[in-house]
């Protein structure tokens, strides 16, 4: 009994923390400054009521008009809504909307109401980036008081419970609960359980050949009788795990890169705790890849790496390029950046969480913890498809009593790191706030970066639906290296651009011509050929050309590194 009043009071205490589904981003909202962005809209409202005074009478018109539509429908005639319905709005996909008339009002009520909180807000006097925070809080208040995030006003789920029986009713409750208890309160996107390293996620055959305290470096076993004779090095980012680069078989560039004859290494960098916070991005690069360069050409005898760098690893890699380069060091074979920026002069909806003022507030958090939480990280990408990666799940996994996909993206998303506090403030004030990397102003172990000084053959790859890493950003490495440049746009978003193994449903963008890249992606992409298929078949091609003749595939370690362990090694499972 005393148990059961104990749970009882625990999930009282979190369900009273509950605003709404995903109540802790609004805490991270707030750290951004967002909730200050939207009374300060209000307060402007007040100041100048003109522009609110109209939207209040076209709401009041608006609201007028729905019960007379709603009754037109009831009757099963065809009627123009009062307001319009965005037809890829799959919220309100289920018919019922469209035919039953209580359900047909609560949508036009809905769209009503939020069209008068937008245009409120849109018509505030604010400053460019308080009415930025002001609209993205604004639309994740309205997304989480959408009809469709409630059983009585959403009709797929009622139906659903009449079929059942009751049963997702209460499956649904369980899960409420169980991820109030376990999940911070944010319902699950993935059923994890059937997934596991080295099983088959991160699966492809491989040997830990090095490691110190920042990194593991894998050696992939050959499986092909010749080789290019360059390596190739992967170098991921360290907010997520390596293995988005290696995700799952027939799924994972790595696999597809040594089953085309290349002698693939890849770091898997440690996850880091409060021991590391003084970590800083000096670091990353002479014990990353600058170290992982001495000991690969060790191993194979090579005289130039290539490397494929991942976001803040294409970053990295960059940087490393570059700061090598500038030293006379000539290891530097050929780049492939993916979802690369390189300038962050528009990072794109990013730039809300990253100005002055949040920095500065992310600073002092990460001083006192010693690092940035993966959670933290994984709640500020969720707030930016709030719908999709939030409100999606509150409906299937609550209201509709569903489990959670087993699905290896997520479940890779869901295996999280932390950032170390010094590296990460470094890179979010020199990158973002000041974007010194493409102005040429920023200073890593004792060099001034200069990106210019990169003259190898580059490979770029955006993808269109890219929200992290928008493609006219990452677009824009091709006038900041001096060698040439080959760029690719793909489907897909910023992961699933990425895992784009061929398909029928994948296609990418490319321009043949021999001249200089345009200096604006949108002129690039009016001359650009679209292609069926994957870049990865193109990058393959490009590889060869660029990799070196083929030879018998180097040993598996050496005498001076030898194999310390099966992959994928330790520091993933960390």
């Amino acid at each position: 009994m005393a148990q059961d009043q104990q749970l009882s009071r625990d999930v009282g205490e979190r369900a009273a923390s509950v605003l709404a589904p995903e109540s802790d981003l609004f805490e991270d909202l707030d750290a951004a400054g967002f909730g200050e962005a939207l009374v300060d809209a209000a307060r402007a409202s007040l100041v100048s009521p003109a522009a609110p005074a109209r939207h209040a009478l076209q709401l009041a018109a608006d609201l007028v008009r729905i019960p007379g539509a709603a009754a037109v429908r009831a009757l099963g005639r065809d009627i123009e809504p009062p307001l319009p319905v965005d037809p890829r709005d799959r919220r309100f996909a289920d018919p019922t909307w469209a035919d039953n008339a209580v359900f047909y009002a609560t949508r036009q009520a809905y769209l009503a109401l939020s069209r008068f909180a937008r245009e409120t807000v849109d018509a505030a006097d604010l400053a460019p980036e308080t009415a930025r925070k002001a609209r993205m809080a604004l639309d994740l208040l309205l997304d989480a008081a959408a009809p469709t995030n409630f059983l009585p006003t959403n009709p797929a789920a009622l139906k659903r419970a009449f079929e059942t029986g009751g049963v997702s009713v209460v499956r649904g409750a369980r899960a409420f609960v169980d991820d109030l208890l376990h999940n911070g309160g944010r319902p699950r996107q993935v059923d994890t359980s059937g997934f596991e390293v080295g099983r088959n996620l991160a699966a492809t055959p491989a040997k830990v050949v090095y490691r110190n305290d920042l990194m593991e470096l894998l050696q992939y076993e050959p499986q092909t009788d010749e080789v290019r004779s360059a390596p190739l090095l992967c170098s991921p980012p360290w907010i997520n795990k390596y293995y988005v680069m290696d995700l799952a078989p027939q799924r994972s560039f790595i696999e597809w890169a040594v089953r085309h004859g290349r002698t693939v290494f890849a770091i898997s960098y440690r996850n880091p705790g409060r021991a590391m916070s003084d970590t800083t991005l000096d670091d990353y690069l002479v014990h990353g890849p600058q170290t992982a360069l001495d000991v690969i050409t060790e191993i194979t005898g090579a005289e130039t790496v290539d490397i494929v760098g991942l976001c803040l690893g294409g970053a990295l890699t960059a940087i490393t390029a570059a700061y090598l380069t500038q030293g006379g060091d000539t290891r530097i074979g050929t780049l492939t950046l993916l979802n690369t920026m390189l300038d962050y002069g528009d990072p794109g909806v990013l730039g809300t969480f990253t100005d002055e003022r949040t920095v500065a507030k992310l600073e002092r958090k990460m001083r006192r913890e010693g690092v940035l939480e993966g959670k933290s990280m994984a709640g500020t990408f969720d707030i930016l498809r709030a719908n999709d990666l939030i409100f999606n799940y509150v409906v299937s996994n609550w209201l509709m009593g569903q489990d959670p996909p087993a699905f290896d993206i997520l479940a890779w998303n869901a295996d999280s790191t932390r950032m170390p506090a010094e590296m990460h403030a470094f890179y979010l004030r020199n990158f973002y706030v000041e974007n010194r990397l493409a102005a040429g102003t920023l200073e890593i172990a004792g060099r001034t970066i200069e990106l210019g000084a990169i003259k190898a053959p580059t490979y770029v790859v955006s993808a269109i639906n890219d929200h992290i890493v928008p493609w006219e950003s990452a677009y824009k490495t091709a006038g900041l290296v001096s060698g040439p440049v080959r760029y690719v746009l793909s489907s897909g978003g910023h992961i699933a651009g990425i895992v784009n193994p061929p398909s029928p449903k994948a296609w990418y963008q490319v321009s043949e011509t021999e001249e200089a890249l345009p200096p604006a992606g949108a002129a690039w992409r009016e001359e650009a050929e679209r292609r069926s298929g994957s870049w990865w078949e193109d990058w393959a091609r490009w590889s060869d050309a660029h990799s070196g003749e083929l030879v018998a595939p180097p040993p598996v370690g050496s005498t001076a590194h030898p194999v310390l362990g099966p992959g994928p090694g330790d520091y993933v499972r960390t």
